[in-house]
């Protein structure tokens, strides 16, 4: 118990559609037969939460989704562990729709196989930290000794050894986060289900606890289902990305598929800002029919991403990299002036 299992659960969702109102199963055939969110509002007075949403989200892996206020983010999490019940679509884990599930099994898939993290924090306020991390253990019927014995390996994982018997009232937001996580974390459940978990804390601590979490995640390996509104965060954190925009995903993929390859105008203007030197990495760019002097050149790995590329070109003082593969296999050269120039967006 002390230490996380690497367990993890792939979740595919199909076809999902949410319709919020009196008589939503009144308003499906109209949305199969391609009626749109404004009519449906407008001439029968219900709310197109989410539309027609096929999302695969691989085992073990940090998939993000994000998108504006209203979007439809944190309607979509909701459905994984069903807090919420679609209109239509299945909502599969480990290839069983928890859709279906009956009362004992959700309540069975929610104790043990998913864990969420809140963007308030979600701590019981007359739980001192260690009791507030017990909290799903004691839920599970976990003897107690394995209870504080698996708590206290995880506040110590995230920096809390030490403030166990604190209060939430005596902790600062990035402490309480942490006991938030610390919870989830314990409960060692395959999915982490973390709903703007970051976007209450200030700047400083949000980066710190993207850290954690990425530090983390080497080690426990979960899959996580990470919501924000924030494309840096998206960046930084996700494996995949899925971005909605009304209720509907506009694109997902990669980080770097994402910034190279937006689909519309409106992911042309979400990325516009974006530093592409901390994301794009050297193998997007890398000139496969240029040979270089190996006296002449540095050899950097392919996941380097454009600004670390470029200081370590200046502080070796040579002429262009090397680029190669997790294998050591030479993929091709790069210039100080293609890094430069890859940094500047089209």
């Amino acid at each position: 118990m002390a230490s996380a299992s690497t367990q993890s659960y792939g979740i595919e969702i199909k076809g999902l559609s949410k319709i919020f109102g009196a008589n939503p199963e009144r308003i499906v055939p109209l949305l199969e037969r391609g009626l749109g969110k404004k009519e449906i509002l407008e001439e029968h007075k219900h709310v197109l939460g989410l539309n027609d949403i096929n999302i695969a989200m691989p085992a073990g892996c940090i998939q993000v989704i994000m998108g504006l206020s209203g979007s439809g983010k944190s309607t979509l999490i909701r459905h994984i562990n069903r807090l919420v019940d679609p209109s239509v679509g299945e909502v599969l884990v480990d290839g069983v729709d928890v859709c279906k599930m009956s009362h004992k099994q959700l309540r069975e898939f929610r104790r043990h196989k998913t864990a969420m993290v809140f963007q308030q924090f979600g701590l019981l306020p007359h739980r001192n930290v260690l009791e507030n991390t017990v909290y799903g253990l004691e839920l599970q019927g976990v003897p107690r000794n394995r209870q504080v014995e698996a708590a206290m390996h995880w506040l110590d994982r995230v920096g809390l050894r030490g403030f166990e018997e604190r209060y939430p009232n005596q902790l600062s937001g990035g402490m309480q986060q942490r006991v938030g996580l610390a919870r989830a974390l314990a409960n060692d459940a395959p999915i982490l289900l973390m709903d703007e978990a970051f976007s209450a804390l200030d700047p400083l601590i949000r980066v710190d606890m993207q850290s954690i979490l990425l530090d983390l995640q080497k080690e426990i390996k979960k899959t996580i289902v990470f919501i924000t509104h924030d494309l840096d965060e998206a960046l930084r954190l996700g494996d995949r990305i899925a971005i909605l925009r009304d209720g509907e995903v506009i694109q997902q993929g990669t980080g770097q598929e994402i910034v190279l390859r937006p689909a519309d105008d409106y992911i042309v203007e979400f990325v516009r800002h974006v530093n592409r030197g901390k994301v794009v990495q050297i193998r997007t760019i890398v000139d496969p029919a240029h040979a270089a002097d190996a006296h002449s050149a540095v050899e950097l790995p392919a996941a380097t991403v454009l600004e670390k590329a470029v200081s370590a070109l200046l502080s070796s003082g040579k002429q262009c990299a090397v680029v190669v593969d997790d294998s050591g296999t030479r993929l091709g050269t790069l210039t100080l002036e293609q890094l430069a120039a890859a940094m500047v967006a089209n």
